[in-house]
């Protein structure tokens, strides 16, 4: 690749891996530069990390690469989603560590405001889980209302990561957030896409203190490396951009730690019940494209134990024995934390191949019915799979013989990287994918499937 060729610098800011890479003008990423995150701590509930050591790893993993990019200037950021700290105004310093998304300090906040959660829904289109950036900043502030007092006199500021960096890297002239972010708080009415007074309110956070939403693209952000800030946009949004096209007729099953099934939602089109209403970006002309997503919860975890890999296509459907693969509780559209791992019958005496098959089926028919479900509301004619758990042939096949369209598996990595600079630049969604042609006989599973159905459903009960 010539340097001339390039369009866009794009920078991942994940979990455990910090990337950068280098997009092309036919759509091409590479030059990919990767580093570890700094550790997490874990104690007890929360999980914390050192902000500054975060933010020295991402300006090394970009400047690594900014070394291959000649005169490009844009780039484009995704971020983890409700990671979040407090800093000092003047001086930078955080005053908090990093919080993790993932940190359950917020769990008190939700049962205090579980009767709320009707309306919290109904504004932001997500369940009320400790999750998400409000409920943990809430338990913050009530521990520490000094801190308050200094965040409403503007001596601090607080913002999820990308805020943080966004801030860093201008010198402290931008304290702002993009809708996509913004909508993962549980702070902002995804229909006006502006922070809710109601909201704030319910969760006792002064809304001037919240940074200033943006577009997640057209941003034209000046940083202080010389680089123009383009898009910045959260990382599922970012995966799903480079991974489907605007299209309703398209959907996306990652497969990966958990597992999310999503499409663009149709225009004037309500969410079936129970499933969450994602924005995924709002464009350079503020307009906000918005998507409906299912979930698996930690599938990896339940099939990790077992011989997975070793199973065929031919091993599904040969018993009538059904279950659930989701240890941490059933995700959207149910949210039953009651319902871990489970099986309806005893299978302790089985080999770990067979129960390995059971798990992969429970993951099946979860990604199916919420295909099933989405279909109904508007025709899917397509479903492309991402993640690692796509590359199991018992999963890409038990799914393309449960559904009434075509299944597709993606061939590309860094999907979130990809998307944050796909987004840069305004192109397309570029990907290459490969159809999964259906191996055997389906009617067996189908016929499983309808059977699971009925056992699933009488368990709800």
């Amino acid at each position: 690749m010539t340097a001339s060729k390039i369009s866009a610098i794009a920078l991942d800011l994940g979990t455990t891996s910090i990337k950068a890479g280098l997009l092309d003008q036919d759509g091409v990423l590479s030059n990919i530069v990767a580093r570890p995150a700094p550790k997490i701590i874990v104690t007890g509930g929360r999980y914390e990390s050192d902000a500054l050591a975060y933010a020295a790893t991402a300006e090394q993993v970009l400047n690594e690469c900014l070394a291959q990019a000649g005169d490009c200037k844009s780039l484009g950021l995704c971020s983890q989603r409700s990671s979040f700290l407090i800093w000092e105004r003047t001086s930078g310093q955080p005053l908090t560590p990093l919080i993790s998304w993932q940190d359950n300090r917020g769990a008190a906040s939700c049962e205090a405001l579980r009767a709320h959660e009707k309306s919290i829904r109904s504004l932001t289109g997500l369940p009320l889980t400790p999750y998400y950036f409000a409920p943990k900043l809430r338990i913050v502030l009530q521990d520490n209302p000094e801190w308050r007092a200094r965040l409403e006199s503007g001596e601090l500021r607080v913002g999820t990561l990308d805020t943080f960096l966004i801030w860093r890297w201008t010198g402290g002239k931008h304290h702002v957030t993009d809708a996509s972010m913004a909508a993962r708080t549980l702070l902002m009415d995804i229909r006006q896409q502006q922070w809710s007074s109601a909201l704030c309110d319910l969760f006792g956070i002064p809304a001037h203190i919240l940074p200033q939403i943006n577009a997640s693209a057209g941003l034209n952000l000046q940083l202080d490396n010389g680089l123009i800030l383009q898009a910045s946009v959260g990382d599922q949004s970012a995966a799903l951009i480079a991974s489907v096209s605007v299209d309703p007729a398209e959907a996306l099953a990652n497969l990966g730690t958990g597992c999310f099934v999503v499409r663009y939602l149709p225009e004037q089109k309500a969410r079936p019940d129970g499933y969450l209403q994602t924005l995924v970006y709002q464009d350079s002309a503020q307009h906000a494209h918005f998507a409906i997503e299912g979930t698996l919860n930690s599938i990896a975890a339940a099939l990790a134990p077992y011989p997975v890999g070793e199973c065929r296509f031919e091993d599904l459907a040969l018993d009538d024995i059904f279950c659930l693969a989701e240890p941490s509780g059933l995700g959207a559209p149910y949210f039953r934390s009651d319902m871990g791992i489970r099986f309806s019958q005893p299978v302790e005496y089985f080999p770990q191949r067979r129960i390995a098959v059971l798990l992969q089926e429970a993951v099946i028919f979860r990604v199916a019915r919420i295909l099933e479900d989405f279909h109904r509301e508007c025709a899917i004619e397509r479903v492309y799979l991402s993640g690692g758990l796509s590359e199991l042939i018992c999963l890409q096949q038990g799914i393309a013989q449960c559904v009434p369209f075509d299944v597709y598996r993606l061939a590309q990595g860094e999907s979130s990287l990809k998307g944050a600079a796909l987004l840069a630049t305004g192109m397309a969604c570029h990907r290459k994918s490969a159809r999964i042609s259906i191996a055997g006989n389906p009617q067996a599973l189908q016929r499983k499937y309808l059977r699971w159905k009925a056992w699933l459903d009488d368990l709800l009960v």
